[in-house]
């Protein structure tokens, strides 16, 4: 057979490389190179919010997709009361105090909602990941008459502050905050909804879960969340926190927060500061983008980001402390593009967007299709999961990442599925340590499948490799590659997405890898969104693959070692 030589420049030396035969026309040349520095891929990374589902839908999904941690958590979560299994619903509706579904409340505070996830967690083998109130009010429970229905307590009730813009169909009473000229009522009182409570309830509350499931270092409750989305309280929470919430505030209830966790359970891991977006990295909390406040705190703070200026505090107090704060550096993030997160699949031109979205996650070059190009310096570029990183090395070295919200919307279509599959790669090349999707494909659904190719594309549990090796598509926007390798069996697994609606052929370049002769194939596509097909294997010659991958597709290619 004729061979061809391709001479490439890499770090400065020549690599020849030895390639079966020149790809067919207008293929798009994939590569791998095993020999390259590789770190270990977080199995955290397929993970979803899991707070609300049913035990049908949590056990259906839970055998599709088999998730490695669970999180209890938004904004529900703020005002959880463990004690009495109530929660408020904030602006989310109405303010209302709402009892969990407990089918006996008699045995609380045993069996409340939160023991029961975490039981039911722990039955699945999936890791619990608990968010804690900060927000120093939880809420109080309803106690006459019919204590388990409407009407509930709520944060403006029209008896006592009037007429409102909206209520509650449901329950007269319970207005959302608003005049009907539009102006906010404030001044009200935070005890209609809440207690005020301090870190010692937290304390408690880890206390109570190690006694029952046992510390993190023996099986209990690994991970705490520092509350959900505390810069944006002032909206959410605003009937029992309507003010400005300060860089320094923020950080001193993340450090005496923390620090009743440990008391209680010494290795828990802990994940903070739990932003919800993009500006909020940056300003601690606002009105206003940036209003007035925001502004005078970070000049107050030599301009610095607020993660940046967090993450130093942390480290500073830290190192004197002998003990983190925080293990996990954890942020918030939904591509901004009109039509793409938490949204049906749209049009083609949406579609297209989604999934050129997700570069955002990454690409230094990619420049942002919303509103947060005009943020921050002019810096157009998120590059998301590097500038963590960078924060990180620059501010509090040896933290690792979590992203424990995320959504690229559509997941019950294939384009969502596509999206959904290209980022769960995108989150193992770079290096997460933990992410949970916020608002979840059922079982059946395409987006359920992404991560199915990923976490038990054979049906019996059969995963993606966990040590990531490198890898580089001559065009990753059409056909993007991730691959690595699995400790289990040694082999070498490639993920290959075709994000394009046609057919594309690859040769793909496997490095120099004594690999047996063929791989076996496993594909995902639009042409059947019932089943993952196990594909006729593809031959491996001359240290090369040579295919052709079906339009909107996700393909897994499994190579034994040699």
């Amino acid at each position: 057979m004729k061979r061809l030589l391709i001479t490439l420049v890499t770090s400065g030396s020549l690599l020849i490389l030895a390639l079966g035969r020149a790809p067919a026309a207008g293929a798009i040349q994939l590569r791998i190179n095993p020999a390259a520095t590789r770190h270990t891929i977080s199995p955290l990374i397929y993970g979803i919010n899991a707070y609300g589902l049913n035990d049908t839908n949590f056990a259906a999904l839970n055998q599709a997709i088999k998730p490695s941690v669970a999180r209890w958590g938004g904004n529900t979560t703020t005002r959880y009361n463990w004690e009495n299994d109530f929660y408020n619903t904030g602006n989310d509706y109405y303010y209302e105090n709402i009892p969990s579904d407990n089918p006996n409340r008699s045995q609380l505070p045993n069996n409340s909602a939160a023991d029961r996830f975490v039981q039911r967690n722990h039955t699945a083998a999936i890791q619990s990941l608990i968010t804690v109130p900060l927000i120093g009010w939880v809420a109080k429970a309803k106690t006459a008459p019919n204590p388990l229905q409407h009407p509930f307590n709520c944060g403006f009730k029209v008896s006592i502050y009037g007429q409102q813009q909206s209520i509650d169909p449901y329950d007269r009473d319970c207005g959302n905050g608003i005049r009907s000229n539009s102006s906010l009522i404030t001044g009200n009182n935070p005890t209609d909804t809440s207690i005020a409570v301090g870190p010692d309830f937290v304390r408690r509350w880890v206390a109570h879960l190690v006694g029952k499931f046992g510390k993190a270092s023996a099986g209990g409750v690994r991970f705490y969340a520092l509350d959900n989305e505390p810069g944006i309280w002032d909206g959410t929470h605003r009937d029992v926190f309507p003010g400005y919430l300060s860089y320094q505030e923020l950080v001193q209830r993340n450090i005496d927060y923390a620090a009743a966790i440990r008391q209680s359970d010494p290795n828990a891991q802990i994940l903070g500061p739990v932003q919800d977006g993009w500006a909020r990295y940056f300003y601690s909390s606002y009105g206003s983008y940036p209003d007035a406040n925001a502004q005078a705190d970070r000049n107050a703070h030599n301009g610095e980001a607020f993660v940046a200026w967090y993450l130093d505090q942390l480290y500073a107090h830290d190192r004197q402390s002998g003990q983190h704060t925080i293990n996990y550096f954890d942020l918030h993030y939904y591509p901004q593009a009109q039509g793409v997160s938490l949204s049906p699949v749209g049009n083609s031109a949406t579609q297209a967007l989604r999934l050129r979205s997700t570069r955002a996650l990454w690409d230094a070059s990619y420049v942002d299709e919303s509103w947060i190009k005009d943020t921050e310096n002019g810096n157009t570029a998120v590059q998301l999961i590097p500038r963590m990183h960078t924060w990180v090395n620059q501010h509090y070295p040896g933290l690792k990442l979590a992203i424990s919200e995320y959504n690229w919307g559509a997941l019950d279509a294939m384009n969502g599925a596509l999206a959904q599959a290209d980022v769960l790669g995108i989150f193992g090349r770079e290096d997460v340590g933990l992410a949970t999707l916020w608002s979840l494909p059922t079982a059946d659904q395409p987006g359920a499948f992404a991560f199915r190719m990923y976490q038990n594309y054979d049906g019996q549990g059969s995963k993606f490799g966990d040590s990531s090796i490198a890898a580089n598509s001559a065009d990753q926007g059409q056909l993007a590659i991730y691959a690595a390798q699995r400790s289990s069996d040694g082999a070498i697994t490639l993920m290959i997405i075709n994000k394009s609606d046609t057919a594309l052929s690859a040769q793909i370049d496997l490095g120099g890898l004594k690999a047996g002769q063929r791989a076996h194939y496993y594909n995902y596509s639009a042409a059947n969104l019932h089943s993952i097909g196990k594909q006729a294997d593809l031959p491996i010659s001359n240290g090369a693959i040579n295919s052709t991958f079906a339009a909107q597709s996700i393909n897994l290619l499994i190579i034994a070692r040699s």
